[in-house]
This record gives structure tokens, sequence and C-alpha cells, in this order.
């Protein structure tokens, strides 16, 4: 299924095709090894400065990332990470994640974007984290049940002794790109898919669009996931990742389309003059823009 509406070609003006807009990384968006970071040291600050620093998260399926971000919103220091390690019940989560952030500047609050539907800070599904070894293996039963409505924005603030608040990976990602105008869609491409949906800004209700039926009774997920894309090759991935764009865009009738996650490095498809990609840092600069948009 397409829309005819949407998936026209950007041509130049010999009628060359034109790739998806690119927006550039922001500036100190480089990355650290958990346990060996460069990072310089923050400047302390006084209590005159009533500025918050936020401390800002992105797990994931294959890895786990933090940086913190100066009030302004960007990073103070290169994000550190570490690979995502399985089997992952909640409590070995959250001291991965204690131990990540200990070399880090300090922070005054925490923001985590999370692979799962999450609901007032609550992990109502943990796709990735449920399995033996990750992605694509058997699920673990117990696991279902130690993840089922874990509360895991109230252990990640036991463990870190801050304010913290916790949502979507995908939603986190969209508070730092949008425009604030019409219906926006957000689209990341990592370990699996993820979206989230904003209107005139304002983000809607979360929908775990990746395990909808896509083509031939495959998911987002299983077609245009990570494990397709190294199973089929990223010339074919490519199209089915264009085929999946026109396919969101004939269900929403979006404005405009940002496309980001690790995966976006490995597209060169044309996705339309409604298409952007977007850094992968987006998943750690949006932190601030959880704290500081009530909408969110």
């Amino acid at each position: 299924m397409t829309a005819d509406r949407s998936t026209r070609r950007t041509t130049d003006g010999d009628g060359a095709a034109r790739k998806p807009t690119r927006r550039p990384a922001a500036a100190g968006s480089g990355e650290a090894r958990a346990g060996k970071s460069t990072a310089r040291k923050a400047p302390t600050r006084t209590a005159s400065n009533k500025k918050q620093a936020t401390l800002a998260i992105d797990v994931g399926g294959t890895g786990l990332k933090a940086s913190v971000l100066d009030p302004s919103g960007a990073m103070e220091v290169s994000r550190v990470r570490v690979d995502t390690s399985y089997p992952c019940p909640p409590t070995k989560l959250v001291e991965s994640l204690r131990q990540l952030v200990e070399p880090l500047p300090v922070y005054d609050r925490v923001s985590v974007g999370f692979p799962g539907m999450v609901r007032d800070g609550r992990v109502l599904s943990a796709p990735h984290f449920v399995t033996v070894s990750g992605p694509g293996s058997e699920t673990v039963p117990d696991l279902v049940e130690a993840w089922s409505c874990f509360d895991l924005a109230s252990a990640l603030e036991a463990a870190l002794h801050k304010p913290t608040k916790v949502v979507n990976d995908a939603d986190l990602q969209g508070a730092a790109v949008v425009k604030g105008k019409g219906l926006e869609l957000v689209v990341t491409l990592g370990t699996g898919v993820g979206t989230g949906l904003f209107f005139h800004g304002r983000l809607t209700p979360h929908m775990e669009l990746a395990h909808h039926p896509l083509r031939k009774n495959e998911s987002y997920n299983e077609y245009i996931g990570n494990s397709a894309r190294k199973r089929v090759g990223d010339k074919k991935w490519n199209k089915r990742v264009k085929l999946a764009i026109e396919t969101l865009d004939a269900l929403f009738f979006y404005d405009h389309v940002y496309v980001g996650g690790g995966n976006s490095e490995h597209i060169d498809a044309d996705l339309g003059p409604k298409a952007t990609i977007v850094d992968n840092a987006a998943g750690i600069l949006g932190g601030i823009k959880l704290w500081d948009r009530p909408n969110l």
C-alpha cells in the first residue's frame, strides 16, 4: 500500500533524484565508551544558577547511552555507551544504568527513553528485555512477569537520587526534532522500529506500531528491524524502508516524517520531500524537552 500524494521524488534542476534531507549532528554529539570517557569536567553549578542540568539516557536493545545536557540542551560531555547485556531483568538494567552514568558530571534531573510501551513511568511492554539473549531469541516467562508494569521511573529515581521521567524512546527522540507544525511522525530504526506522533507539537498517545503487520504477515520490526537489514542486505532493506514510510503516510497523512535511530545512517533511498533523516544523538538531546514541555 502506498500513498500517491507523498511518494513523489524530490529532484534538482536536471531531474536527478535527491536523497532525503539529513539533519546534521548537534555539536558535542560524540561518543565515548563508559569507564573510559575523556569528557571534560563540567563547571560547578552554584546556588545562583537556578537552571538545571539533565541526565539523558537512551535505552536500546543493543546499547545503553547517556550524557548530561546543559540548560540550553547541549551535551556537556561526550555520551558514554555500553552494550546491553542479556538476559536483562529490571534490576539488572537499573544497576547497569547506575554504573554507566557514574563518570558523568553532576546533574539535577533524569530523562530516560525506553524501547517499549511506557505509561506514567511504568513499563507496559519490553519486547527486547523479556528475551533470553536479546531481540529474536526465546521469550522468558519470568522476564515477562518481571517487566510487566515495572515502575522504572521510581526504580531509577531511587538508584540515582534525582527526579526521573521515563517515556518511550521514539517519543523522546521526537521531542528533540519536531517543529510543532501540523502532524509530525517520528520513526526510529534501530534494533527494532519505534514511532512517535506529534500534533502541533503535542505528543499524542503512544502506539506500538512496530508490532503491527506490515507485509506478508511480517510486522514492522520483522520487516525493517536490524535483523531484517542484516538478513536481506542494505539495498533491499532500503526498498523496504521506503515502502514502510509510504504505508505510514497512507495511514496518517502526516505533514512531515523524521527518520532517526542507529540504522538511519544506512538509508540512501529517496523517502520523499516530506522526510528528514535526523542524527541518532536526538535520542539523548530530547531529554531536556521532557522536562521543559508540559505537553510531553
